[in-house]
């Protein structure tokens, strides 16, 4: 299966677009629209509820079901604009609610994460309106993806300098598309 998560905000997003063409190039997909779903920073309460079911090994709980999903994909697509150098919150938010030891991760015996999800790649999809800096957005995720993840393959489709004046942002942005295409 194919999860599609969905972090973009506008309803006319660049981002969704050009995640769109990558999608059409894998067929069948999950979307996951991150700003219609009920995902709320960890709480005092929600943490200790988390750190206790986890510490039983159960994970059967509703609160794990994102962290579920997550894990048994055999491939994701995360489509996040850049913002204020970095991506939407509602993401922030969405790995933090994943990330649970014994469904997406595990400890080895040096206390370093190893990862337990199933997907062999991971796409990050997203738009700049001007130069785009990977430093605290993809990086970011290529970075946890690989190392506590386990997803060792991880790739970024990307178009920039979309709100520049002077350049043409719905050729770059077609540009960027037809790249996916050959």
């Amino acid at each position: 299966m194919v999860l599609y998560i969905n972090s973009c905000v506008r309803g006319d997003s660049r981002t969704d677009r050009l995640a769109h063409a990558v999608l059409d190039k894998m067929g069948e997909y999950t979307e996951l629209y991150l700003p219609d779903e009920d995902i709320k920073p960890l709480s005092r309460k929600m943490l200790e509820k988390r750190t206790k079911l986890l510490a039983q090994g159960d994970t059967t709980d509703e609160m794990f079901y994102y962290a579920h999903q997550f894990a048994n994909a055999e491939k994701i697509v995360i489509s996040a604009p850049f913002w204020d150098g970095s991506f939407p919150s509602v993401l922030k938010v969405y790995i933090e609610n994943i990330y649970a030891v014994g469904i997406i991760s595990r400890y080895d015996e040096k206390g370093m994460p190893v990862g337990m999800c199933s997907a062999n790649e991971l796409v990050y999809v997203t738009t700049s309106g001007g130069k785009y800096i990977p430093d605290f957005s993809y990086d970011y995720i290529r970075a946890i993806a690989q190392r506590c993840f386990g997803i060792k393959h991880t790739r970024l489709v990307m178009a920039e300098m979309l709100d520049i004046e002077g350049f043409d942002a719905e050729k770059i942005l077609q540009d960027a598309i037809n790249d996916l295409q050959q």
